[in-house]
């Protein structure tokens, strides 16, 4: 995933730029960049993060930075951002998404005679595409609506430049982006969670396909915003922060009634509920409260130097930053039948550690609750479970396990009690816990809110609507 933080300031916004970015650290882990416009220059610096934090990377160079317009970005992608001459003037730009048709938009590009610099073996860096889009038009507003019309999957952009801030949300807003305002200053973030420690206000919440221009004095609507959206449902359920609302709709407010939905159609009675840290918190305290069973913590996680184990490429590496973050309190565990909630399982491994070490720690019985469907489709849109084969997907393997292929994976993905159960038994079963079940699509959607049709659930059920 990626986090994009701008800041559009009367005064120098190196500060709020530094500390917005660092505020969306939880989005990725491989690189950071920051950009500032002084003038007609532009200061830019870009770290690797997969070994330390970004505010320890930047924070002793900070002084080397000044402007009263500046971008963030933690990426899980290229290296960010990118500073570009071009007939529309310079500018820097960040994004966050998945170009799904690259390769057909770098061949174009070839054809036309264009050339990349920021290259990777294979392929291209997708910035440096979204910039080159942007720069076969004559301004950036006709830029932009290139990019939108051209990409396939999703592009959400920061521009900077002398003038002020472009802001562009993807075409269907899979992504998301907003507006914050104080005195002297306007910000635009990924994560409205940003905001308050800066003394930002929540102004406006971008809508999909929509691009803004930002400067000290306010913000100017460019493109107006498209009549359907695909926001991406598992903002709410797993990688947004919980202090965030996306649509105006908070997380953490989601994951207890996704909990409380879990509780209400389960006939399990544990001897108390409890949350594998940290996203499975909020879904396990709205499941206890739902139950009226008591909250406990058997596992604490160790963050000083653990970082998160969701994005590092490497299996191992992720099993290892599992095994080693959550440490087990087994005078709460033995002889105990805890629940635990979880926002999803993806592979399955980690998982599948955690609960043997439950067990070994004295648990009578250990039960499982999901707070979203099983994962079955790779994700086309963005870059969430990802990976090499889409048969690394647990949901996938249990299918192929009890049909001997795919055919009627489709049939796994509705709600009712045939294959469904099935799915839970044979997945619970290969995680070694004594009962797993999932969240309802229906009863997701309806704790968050918002219509189906304006949520992305392709990864459950496999629907794409546009």
């Amino acid at each position: 995933m990626g986090g994009l933080f701008g800041c559009c300031s009367k005064d120098e916004c190196v500060s709020e730029v530094f500390y917005g970015t660092d505020y969306h650290s939880h989005l990725g882990t491989r690189r950071g960049g920051m950009a500032f416009m002084d003038g007609a220059d532009v200061h830019r610096s870009i770290h690797n993060i997969e070994s330390d934090y970004f505010r320890s990377k930047f924070e002793p160079n900070l002084d080397k930075f000044s402007g009263n317009k500046g971008i963030g970005v933690i990426s899980d992608n290229d290296p960010q951002p990118l500073v570009v001459n071009s007939h529309l003037g310079p500018f820097a730009i960040v994004t966050v998404g998945r170009v799904v048709n690259m390769e057909q938009l770098i061949e174009q590009a070839f054809a036309s005679r264009n050339f990349f610099t920021e290259s990777k073996i294979g392929g291209a860096s997708p910035t440096e595409l979204v910039a080159m889009l942007i720069c076969q038009e004559d301004s950036f507003e006709a830029g932009i609506r290139n990019v939108q019309a051209s990409v396939q999957g999703s592009c959400s952009i920061l521009l900077l430049t002398p003038q002020g801030l472009w802001a562009a949300r993807d075409k269907l807003g899979r992504t998301p982006l907003v507006i914050g305002k104080k005195a002297g200053a306007y910000a635009v973030a990924s994560e409205s969670s940003s905001f308050p420690n800066l003394g930002f206000e929540l102004d406006y919440f971008i809508g999909p396909g929509e691009a803004v221009f930002i400067d000290p004095e306010g913000w100017e609507q460019k493109l107006p915003p498209g009549d359907k959206m695909q926001v991406c449902s598992f903002l709410w359920v797993y990688y947004g922060y919980p202090a965030s609302s996306y649509e105006n709709i908070n997380v953490e407010a989601v994951r207890y009634k996704c909990g409380a939905a879990l509780a209400k159609n389960d006939d399990v009675r544990p001897d108390y509920a409890a949350g594998i840290p940290d996203s499975g918190i909020g879904h396990a305290l709205g499941y206890a409260n739902e139950k009226r069973i008591p909250y406990q913590r058997p596992f604490v996680k160790y963050t000083p130097t653990w970082p998160r184990s969701f994005m590092p490429q490497n299996q191992k590496v992720r099993d290892l930053v599992a095994q080693m973050k959550l440490i087990p309190v087994a005078e709460l565990i033995e002889g105990k039948a805890p629940l635990f909630c979880d926002d999803s399982v993806v592979r399955g491994t980690q998982l599948k550690g955690t609960i043997q070490g439950i067990f070994k720690a004295g648990a009578r019985e250990v039960h499982m609750r999901l707070a979203c469907p099983c994962l079955i489709f790779p994700c086309d849109f963005l870059n969430f479970s990802t990976s090499q084969s889409s048969m690394d997907l647990i949901g996938r393997r249990a299918v192929m396990a009890m049909d001997g292929g795919l055919d009627k994976v489709h049939d796994y993905a509705v709600s009712g009690r045939g294959k469904k159960q099935a799915l839970n038994e044979w997945i619970g079963g290969e995680i070694g816990l004594n009962s797993l079940k999932y969240q309802r699509l229906e009863d997701l959607v309806e704790a968050i809110g918002l219509p189906k049709s304006r949520l992305c659930t392709h990864c459950w059920d496999g629907s794409s609507y546009f």
